[in-house]
């Protein structure tokens, strides 16, 4: 009998460095990326940014932006060829906890409709449906609305 070892999964905050290859994931995944200049005003600003490395290969990350006591998930990916495998799960754990640590009250994202694995591990972790953006997303064909969805981090008292 064998023992199968699981790759060794690590979330730490994103650097410069890890720009390269995260572009090569972000320009993979979306028709319409985030440019490089995105990702490095978000690590300049100082949002919280976060990737996903498996046995030291980067292979998704997220962003999330404070304001005020609300915290926004700007941006989560995970490779193409890593979907399905618990990365995204991972990362999106990582953002509520950095948001719960930071005293935010919710959690907010945008997500495309037509991204029903998203919306699905979206909904797995509590998030709702507050509204939707009216042609938020480019499209090749024009735009795309976006769900708002949301989830409390903080526990309510009567």
């Amino acid at each position: 009998m064998s023992a199968r070892l699981e790759p060794q999964i690590e979330i730490l905050p994103m650097n410069e460095h890890d720009l390269d290859a995260l572009m090569q994931i972000e320009t993979d995944v979306y028709p319409f990326p985030w440019t490089r200049g995105n990702f490095a005003d978000s690590l300049r600003t100082g949002y919280s940014c976060w990737v996903c490395r498996v046995a030291g290969e980067l292979v998704g990350y997220a962003v999330i932006m404070f304001a005020v006591d609300d915290a926004h998930l700007l941006n989560i990916t995970v490779a193409r060829a890593r979907h399905g495998k618990g990365y995204g799960a991972r990362l999106l754990a990582q953002a509520i906890t950095v948001a719960r640590r930071a005293h935010a009250r919710i959690l907010l994202l945008e997500v495309r409709p037509s991204n029903a694995r998203a919306i699905a591990l979206y909904r797995s972790f509590g998030f709702r449906q507050i509204g939707v953006r009216r042609g938020y997303y480019p499209t090749e064909n024009g735009r795309e609305d976006a769900l708002v969805l949301t989830r409390t981090l903080t526990e309510v008292s009567a």
